[in-house]
Order: structure tokens, then C-alpha cells, then sequence
């Protein structure tokens, strides 16, 4: 059940307690010095210690026990033992952090319950912290995948930002990941340890998305039968995340003008102002520059929003991410009757890499989650991926061969190579291939390099602004690549 470390100088105390404690199934630690008591702390990492306050004038006072307790890693719940007279010195331990106090003599049922309360809290208490480390990794920054130069530049300006107060503006297409990144923005802040709070301002008409950002009183309109707490003072002490905030009816963004000006929100039907400490983080899939010159977003609110912008770039802006983004998606995929990851053919890669992808990293995680439902074996062909992407891809007449498995793509870096890209062959993994004849390093690659942007050309049609696009780089570069005079 529990260890549970027991000191009192009263051994007859200590026997009958620790008699009752065992009964329970509790592991018991019982001792009646001070001195030994605090010592075996350490040692048994207890996860509760019940002490008497006072002991004799040569063994430590229960509070040192006390204080050394709630120091542990992680700190154990305590309850203290008072005798009568000494309830002042109990309220003195309560402030120091005591679960309770149980005052002398007590009965049996007494110490059950307050055992029983003590450590449900202590399990609340790892429960939450558990909770609350596993969001923090979830949505640490490593989680956003990309080494794209646009995403590099973007995580450069997401950490210098985390932890401040200043408001940030998320641009992106849909589907782009802005909501992940408000989150990363939210757990890795001081304001970790309060609430975040999202919000589509889509979602709801006017009426209702009033009441849901600011709150009622009672009999503010039909219906409101009881008063109502707006999500910003849902969200008081952490963070706001008001997706796609464009769409917001102009009422509404003068009220949240308001907000963001004076840090204070008025309930529907309510005079009286309310202050909040909360940060906000808007989203917008849509240009607001654009909006604004068609009078439905305010200019004022636009330049409160927009005090740090974060742009996403998307998904076909980064094309060399997507093996990446592939691997991500995939690596949680293998069923136990899976024996190997899931592979993808080079067809397959090849139309995911070609693909425009309007839906970005949702619509791609969305193909990859279908495509590994419904391929047979732990291989995913060209045929598994969605009927309307395949339709809209065109590849070059030398595109890979439908079973042959994909090899490592070019500006994959080394750390994030996955199964996904290595060669498979029937007497398991292929390794690297080796020319057959050697070649100095810096010429091979040269030639690898070439040879990838002249079939990059080949499936343009020898376009190459589309190339370029297609690549990710400028149409300079590729003019240098191509002529050689850059390695």
C-alpha cells in the first residue's frame, strides 16, 4: 500500500499504531528517537510520516522532522501527533506544510480517516505532477518537427519568447500547426503551472462567443439561469489561445481591444470590471492586413495582436520535412503483430514529396494514418495513400519502381533518420550502398546531388522555378548547382 515512517518517544504509542497500520497493509518504519527518525528519511523515501511535535529536550522537535520530510524528492505527505494544550504549535505545523494533525488521545477510526486522506492527497499530488511533466514533454519545442531553414528561424524566435509576458500573434495556413505552437509557447513559460485555454472564435456565433470569452450574470438574456465565468478568468494566471481570431465579429474585438489594453474584463450584464492576468495568443489562418482594408478586423487590435509574430511556413514551403514528418507519424503506427516499423516504397515517398498539400501537416498526418491502416504488411505502397492525392500527382516516366523500398532522402540530418528510409532486402536491413569504385567523398556526393536535381527537372518538365520551388531553394542556386560551381 504504503510506506509509512511512524516516531513518537511513547513506544506503547508507536506498537499500537503501527499494529493498525500493518493491519491495513501499510509498510511501517516505527521508531521512537528523533534522531533515528530523521536519519532513515533519506533512506526509506516514506510517503507518509506521522510524528509526535514534541520529543525530550535531547532528541530533535518534530517540526525539524517535518521540514526534512516535506524536503524529499518527491516530499512525503506528514501528519503530526499533539497532545493537549499544544493545538497553537499543531496550526504553527499546518503552516509549514502538515497534512493534519491528530490531537491525543485519538480513536482508531480517527487515524484511519485521516491516513486514508492523507495519502488519496499524496496520489492526487503525483497524479498532477505526472500529468503536468508528460504535457510539458508533450509539448516541449522538440515535439514540432522540422529542419527546414523557415522552422529553425521560427524555434529561434519561439524560445526567446516562451517566457515572457508579450502577446503573440500565430500566422499559418490551416492545418500548419499553430496550435501546437501556442501550446509549446504555454508549457515551456512560468505560467506552465496554470491553466491554457483554447478557443476557435469560429466556432460560435456572436451572442454565444461573447458570453464564452467574458462571461454573464444571472438574467443578462434569455437563458442565462445562473452566473457564468468567461474563459479569461477561466484562464486567469496562464494563457489564452484564441484561434483564427479574424473571424471575431467587430463588438467583440472592441471588447477584447479592451482586454489587452487594461487587463480587465466586464461580464455580460455586469457593470462591474474584473481584472485578469492573462496572456493571449492569437491565431490567424488568414491575412489581416487584408481585412483591415476591408473594414471587418480593427486596425487598433491588429497592431495589439501583432506585438511578436510567429509565421509557420507551410507544408509545401518545406518539402525536405516531410520524410521527417513521416517518420513522426509513423513511429507509434506498428501493431504487436507487426514484426518490422512501417516501411514506405520509394513511389510512395516520391508522391507524398510531390504532393501540394493545401491541408498541410493535418492533411498529411491525416494520409499516413489512413495509409497505415490499409496496407498489407508493414509496407506502405503508392496505392495506400488517399485516391485524390494520387490523382493530383504527376510523376517523371523513370519514378521509382512501386516495390522498391524508399532509400534516405537528401537534407535528412543523420539524428532523425528513421526505418521509414532505410533499404530493406530479404536477409534484413540493406546496408549503405558502395560504389564500385571508390570515389573521393566530396565528388560522390557532387554526383548524388546532380543526379537528384536532374531527375527533380526530368518530373517538372524541365521547369525550373518549379524545381527550384520543389527543392526549396532559390533559382539561383539551382542555377549554380546545376553548372557546378556550387558543391
Amino acid at each position: 500500500m504504503a510506506r509509512v515512517l511512524l516516531v513518537d518517544d511513547e513506544l506503547t504509542m508507536v506498537q499500537m499504531v503501527a499494529d493498525l497500520l500493518r493491519q491495513e497493509g501499510h509498510e511501517v518504519f516505527p521508531f521512537t528517537n528523533g534522531t533515528q527518525a530523521t536519519a532513515a528519511l533519506t533512506a526509506h523515501s516514506p510517503e507518509l510520516v506521522i510524528t509526535d511535535l514534541y520529543f525530550d529536550k535531547t532528541r530533535p522537535h518534530g517540526l525539524e522532522i517535518l521540514e526534512k520530510a516535506r524536503g524529499l524528492n518527491p516530499p512525503a505527505t506528514v501528519i503530526v501527533i499533539t497532545g493537549f494544550g499544544t493545538i497553537e504549535t499543531a496550526v504553527e505545523a499546518m503552516k509549514a506544510g502538515a497534512f493534519d494533525y491528530l490531537e491525543k488521545p485519538f480513536k482508531v477510526d480517527e487515524l484511519k480517516l485521516c491516513v486514508k486522506r492523507a495519502l488519496s492527497y499524496n496520489a492526487a499530488i503525483s497524479e498532477t505532477a505526472y500529468l503536468r511533466k508528460e504535457l510539458k514533454r508533450k509539448y516541449q519545442f522538440s515535439q514540432i518537427i522540422g529542419s527546414a531553414a523557415k522552422m529553425q528561424q521560427m524555434f529561434k524566435i519561439i524560445e526567446r519568447v516562451a517566457d515572457t509576458d508579450s502577446t503573440i500573434l500565430v500566422l499559418g495556413e490551416s492545418g500548419t500547426g499553430k496550435e501546437l505552437v501556442a501550446r509549446a509557447l504555454h508549457f515551456n513559460s512560468r505560467r506552465q503551472l496554470a491553466p491554457f485555454v483554447p478557443i476557435n472564435c469560429s466556432a460560435l456565433p456572436e451572442n454565444l462567443l461573447e458570453s464564452e470569452l467574458f462571461g454573464h450574470r444571472r438574467g443578462a438574456f434569455t437563458g442565462a439561469i445562473n452566473d457564468k465565468k468567461g474563459l479569461f478568468q477561466e484562464a486567469d494566471g496562464g494563457t489564452i489561445f484564441l484561434d483564427e481570431v479574424g473571424s471575431m465579429p467587430l463588438l467583440l474585438q472592441s471588447r477584447l481591444l479592451r482586454v489587452l489594453q487594461e487587463r480587465e474584463i466586464r461580464r455580460v450584464g455586469d457593470n462591474t470590471p474584473v481584472f485578469v492576468n492573462v496572456r493571449v495568443v492569437a491565431a490567424a489562418n488568414e491575412s489581416l492586413e487584408k481585412k483591415i482594408k476591408d473594414g471587418t478586423f480593427r486596425e487598433d487590435l491588429y497592431y495589439r495582436l501583432n506585438v511578436i509574430p510567429i509565421q509557420l511556413p507551410s507544408l509545401r514551403e518545406r518539402r525536405d520535412d516531410i520524410p521527417l514528418l513521416v517518420a513522426h507519424f509513423l513511429k507509434d503506427k506498428a501493431s504487436p503483430d507487426r514484426k518490422r516499423p512501417i516501411q514506405l516504397t520509394r513511389h510512395a515517398m516520391e508522391v507524398l514529396c510531390a504532393y501540394d498539400w493545401p491541408g498541410n501537416v493535418r492533411e498529411l498526418e491525416n494520409a499516413i494514418e489512413r495509409a497505415a491502416t490499409l496496407c498489407e504488411g508493414d509496407i506502405i505502397q503508392g496505392s495506400d495513400l488517399p485516391p485524390t492525392l494520387l490523382a493530383s500527382v504527376t510523376l517523371a516516366p523513370d519514378a521509382a519502381a512501386p516495390d522498391e523500398i524508399a532509400a534516405p532522402l537528401p537534407a535528412v540530418p543523420a539524428s532523425a533518420l528513421y526505418p521509414l528510409h532505410a533499404q530493406a532486402t530479404n536477409n534484413g536491413p540493406a546496408q549503405p550502398a558502395v560504389p564500385d569504385s571508390l570515389l573521393p567523398l566530396k565528388t560522390f556526393l557532387r554526383e548524388q546531388e546532380q543526379a537528384y536535381l536532374n531527375r527533380t527537372l526530368q518530373q517538372c518538365d524541365g521547369d525550373k522555378e518549379k524545381a527550384a520551388l520543389l527543392l526549396g531553394v532559390s533559382l539561383a542556386t539551382l542555377y549554380r548547382k546545376l553548372s557546378g560551381e556550387e558543391p
